[in-house]
């Protein structure tokens, strides 16, 4: 079982090394790092490219955005499964790619997810937000449920039958392929009951009133374009994250 690693770079020299580290370390060796950068110019195509021998793909080049390069780092890997680690993020341990493999072990499985904890950027022992997921079920799924998308672990066969992302989407692409995934009948998910990945605080999408009205929007219009849902989805999505906090 071969696994695709997707990072999507720009700019992002600081916490890089963090990322190239957690693949690294992965006891689970038949696998591929793939990286897209977006022309940065903060020193990190120089990290990159000292490191140049870990990585099975390296692009440079500017892009239309993040899933823009995810896009580009989907057409370029070649493992059974692909999944996405950002430059912010890194693995909770060094099995985390062995436990996925062993969930695709069973050929009728499309996805594997688990559960995401969101840490401080300058310490990531911090956990400032427990994402615990849950199995998955259609009902969830109409009620705004979704699982954590830096967790999830895709066939690369499925991508290529929903197209990847849809860049007209700034904030959402990833809330949309999800939700084009996941609604297909024959779409079987498997939850692994564990932390599989720590994100550093900062994302896009909740970096102030303008991005979280834009995701919402966003949001809604990726459950009704599925066909999943409409505001009462978005609602209890919304709502759903209150207890991650506590």
């Amino acid at each position: 079982m071969k696994i695709s690693v997707i990072t999507a770079t720009w700019n992002c020299a600081a916490t890089l090394g963090d990322c190239l580290d957690a693949v690294t370390r992965q006891t689970h060796t038949n696998r591929e790092h793939v990286v897209i950068d977006g022309a940065s110019f903060d020193g990190t195509v120089e990290l990159l490219q000292a490191r140049r021998s870990q990585l099975a793909v390296l692009v440079s080049e500017p892009d239309r955005g993040i899933y823009d390069a995810l896009n580009k780092g989907i057409a370029c890997a070649s493992g059974d499964v692909v999944g996405f680690l950002h430059a912010d993020d890194v693995y909770a341990g060094p099995d985390v790619l062995a436990h996925v493999a062993q969930a695709f072990a069973d050929p009728t499985v499309c996805a594997v997810y688990g559960d995401l904890q969101y840490v401080r950027k300058d310490n990531l022992e911090q956990v400032v937000r427990h994402w615990q997921s849950s199995p998955f079920t259609r009902a969830r799924l109409q009620r705004g449920w979704m699982p954590p998308h830096p967790t999830l672990y895709v066939r690369r066969e499925w991508y290529q039958r929903v197209g990847g992302f849809d860049t007209r989407y700034r904030i959402a692409a990833d809330y949309f392929s999800i939700l084009s995934l996941f609604a297909q009948p024959d779409f079987k998910a498997v939850y692994l009951p564990e932390v599989l990945v720590k994100m550093r605080l900062g994302g896009a999408s909740n970096r102030s009133l303008k991005n979280i009205i834009q995701k919402s929007r966003e949001d809604l219009d990726a459950l009704q374009r599925s066909g999943v849902g409409g505001v009462g989805a978005l609602v209890w999505k919304n709502v759903s994250k209150l207890g991650q906090f506590l």
